[in-house]
C-alpha cells in the first residue's frame, strides 16, 4: 500500500500539480490532505478546483489546517476585520472572496484529526498542527510535543503546519511531519511532499523534494494583481519561493513588535503597514 501525503498547498497550484504527477506516475491512488489548502498565492480557484477534482476521482482525506478554520471564522463572524490592501489581511481577504459554497461546505466537513486503520497495518492519525490543535508547532525541542504524542493513541502520527520536513521519535512513537507543498521553509525552493508505504505490517516514509516552477508562482503573484492587495505579504511569499528561506510568522511577530514599541500596544490586525515594511526588509537584509 502506498499513500501520499501533502499539507500546506497555500494555493500553490503549480507546485499541487508537480506534486500530483509525482504520485500519479507511482501508481498512487490515495492520498491524505493535510490541511492549509489556501493562503498567500495567485489563484485560489485553481487549486479548489485540483481538490475537489481529486475528492471526486480517489481516494482522499482531507484534514482541517488553521486557514480553513480562519475561513469558516471569518464568515460566520460577520466577514469584519479584514482589509483588501492590506499586508496584514490582504491574502486572506483576497482568497476568502474567491471560495464558494461547495468549498464552504468541503471544509465544514472536514475533521481537525482523524484516526486511520488499514488491515494488516499499525493505526495512525493525520492532523494539520497536531491531534488535538491545528495551530500547535509540532517541533522536536518542545516538550509539548513529547506529551501530545505520549497521549495519542497510535503510534504514528502524520502533521504539517511547520514547512519543515522532519521525524520526531520519542518512546516507541514518531511524528512526521511531510513538509510544505507551496512554500517550504527546507531551504531547498522545491515541493515537498511524502509517500507512505505500508508493507509486512509496518509503515515507512519516503520524503520526496521535487523541482517546480516557482519563477511562475512569483509572476502570478504580480499578474494576479496580489501584490497590490497585500504588498509586504507577497514581498516574503517571493522571498520564500525563491529561496526556500524566511517565515511569514516571524515577520508578522517582529512587526507586531515594533508596533508595540512605537505606540505601546499592538492588537492583530491593527498593525500599520510601515511596522510590516520595516519587518520585511529586516528580513531581507537590508537593514
Amino acid at each position: 500500500m502506498n499513500i501520499a501525503v501533502l499539507a500546506d498547498i497555500h494555493g500553490n497550484h503549480i507546485a499541487l500539480r508537480r506534486c500530483l504527477q509525482e504520485a500519479f506516475e507511482r501508481g498512487i491512488e490515495q492520498f491524505f490532505f493535510l490541511g492549509d489548502y489556501l493562503g498567500e498565492q495567485a489563484y485560489p480557484r485553481k487549486t479548489m478546483e485540483i481538490l475537489h477534482e481529486m475528492n471526486e476521482k480517489y481516494r482522499c482525506e482531507f484534514i482541517r489546517g488553521n486557514k480553513e478554520e480562519y475561513w469558516l471564522s471569518y464568515r460566520d463572524n460577520g466577514e469584519r476585520g479584514w482589509k483588501e490592501k492590506d499586508s496584514i489581511t490582504g491574502c486572506l481577504f483576497y482568497a476568502y472572496h474567491q471560495l464558494t459554497d461547495r468549498d464552504f461546505s468541503f471544509y465544514e466537513t472536514m475533521p481537525v484529526a482523524k484516526r486511520m486503520e488499514f488491515d494488516g497495518l499499525p493505526a495512525l492519525t493525520i492532523c494539520h498542527g497536531s491531534p488535538d490543535q491545528t495551530k500547535q508547532q509540532m517541533l522536536p525541542d518542545r516538550p509539548e510535543t513529547l506529551e501530545t504524542m505520549e497521549a495519542c493513541g497510535t503510534d504514528l502520527i502524520l502533521c504539517g503546519h511547520t514547512h519543515i520536513s522532519c521525524v520526531i521519535e520519542h518512546r516507541g512513537k514518531r511524528a512526521v511531519n511531510v513538509g510544505s507543498v507551496g512554500t517550504s521553509l527546507d531551504g531547498d525552493k522545491k515541493a515537498h511532499f511524502l509517500i507512505l508505504h505500508g508493507a509486512d505490517g509496518r509503515w515507512e516514509e519516503e520524503f520526496v523534494a521535487l523541482d517546480y516552477d516557482a519563477e511562475e508562482a512569483v509572476r502570478q503573484l504580480y499578474e494576479s494583481g496580489l501584490y497590490e492587495k497585500a504588498p509586504s505579504w507577497c514581498k516574503i511569499t517571493e522571498h520564500i519561493l525563491k529561496t526556500g528561506k524566511g517565515s511569514h510568522g516571524k515577520v508578522l511577530e517582529r512587526a507586531m513588535e515594533l508596533c508595540s514599541e512605537e505606540t505601546g500596544k499592538c492588537i492583530w490586525p491593527d498593525i500599520p503597514e510601515r511596522f510590516m515594511e520595516q519587518a520585511v526588509e529586516e528580513l531581507l537584509g537590508r537593514r
